[in-house]
């Protein structure tokens, strides 16, 4: 139990901060200054590789900065659901399905059926597309249910001092992801539609241009606008893709730090409530985590189904 020191000199922005920091590699440019936990200071004569002492260092890295927590949970859950999967398939029988293999089998079903429902076009690559989606989003979201404090508190004990283990509530992976949908979108229009149809779907709509008569010196002024008006669409659904999912589970994960600093008065009427919120709220986010899954595949299917369309 917290004594009445320790609630008084509890710093609570700094609580926040440290756990929505990210353990980040990059390159220090050189002429930083490096201020250590000692209150040693440093200023660096080449530019250095080096790990990330807080959000100042984080940011004078620049595009160099990796993200190495978000991108070792991702890949882990990644592999995690590719094993999973693999070791169930190859185990499945003809047989009525039972465990694991039968929870399998619900969740196989039910993306099947809705990209039939969703996708009008003929695409092997796209049931298992929003397969690996769904399941590798909705693992990502559920490590939202952590307790906050629980991974990083082992990990400063083996020295490491920030670790995120949602990768969902870090825009690097969220936009990444959705770039990759932008680059299928692109290839499938020019694969599917060619590169003239693909063109002639951006500059001609919404507003036809006119091929006859005087109003034809109209025409290049409205391509000029369907052109602004269509890629700009475009370019709108990666960035509300990740964004979307970035924002509802940082939203999530920050109520979840904000609730946490209430334990910090120890065994008392806001340790109860503390308690109570966290369960709660952890209950409720059962369900934001599986939608907020659904959503970015169903979007995906939606978004790729576009492309597949030749009007």
């Amino acid at each position: 139990m917290a004594t009445e020191t320790e609630t008084e000199t509890f710093d609570t922005s700094a609580y926040i901060s440290h756990h929505l920091q990210n353990l980040v590699y990059g390159k220090l440019p050189a002429g930083y200054e490096r201020h250590s936990y000692d209150g040693h200071h440093e200023v660096l004569e080449h530019a250095e590789w080096t790990w990330a002492h807080g959000a100042d260092e984080a940011a004078a890295m620049g595009f160099s900065a990796v993200h190495v927590d978000s991108l070792a949970w991702s890949f882990g859950l990644g592999v995690i659901f590719c094993l999973l999967f693999a070791k169930v398939a190859r185990k499945a029988n003809s047989g009525v399905p039972a465990g694991l293999q039968n929870f399998v089998e619900i969740i196989v079903e039910f993306v099947d059926s809705n990209v039939k429902d969703m996708f009008h076009g003929k695409n092997p690559l796209v049931a298992p597309l929003a397969l690996t989606i769904f399941v590798w989003v909705f693992l990502m979201n559920l490590m939202d249910l952590v307790p906050v404090d629980l991974i990083p508190e082992i990990m400063i004990a083996l020295g490491v001092d920030y670790q995120k283990i949602v990768p969902s509530t870090d825009p690097n992976i969220t936009l990444g992801m959705a770039l990759g949908v932008f680059i299928l979108m692109i290839y499938y229009s020019l694969k599917v539609k060619g590169p003239v149809a693909f063109i002639k779907e951006l500059s001609c709509q919404p507003f036809a241009p006119p091929t006859k008569g005087p109003a034809i010196i109209l025409a290049p002024l409205l391509i000029c606008v369907n052109l602004f008006m269509e890629i700009v669409g475009l370019l709108a659904k990666p960035f509300s893709l990740g964004l979307r999912l970035f924002g509802n589970m940082y939203a999530g994960e920050m109520i979840f730090i904000l609730i946490a600093t209430m334990f910090v008065g120890g065994i008392s009427i806001w340790f109860l409530m503390g308690g109570l919120l966290q369960i709660g709220w952890a209950i409720f986010h059962i369900l934001v985590i599986t939608l907020q899954a659904f959503i970015f595949m169903v979007l995906t299917v939606v978004y790729l189904s576009m492309s597949h369309e030749d009007h």
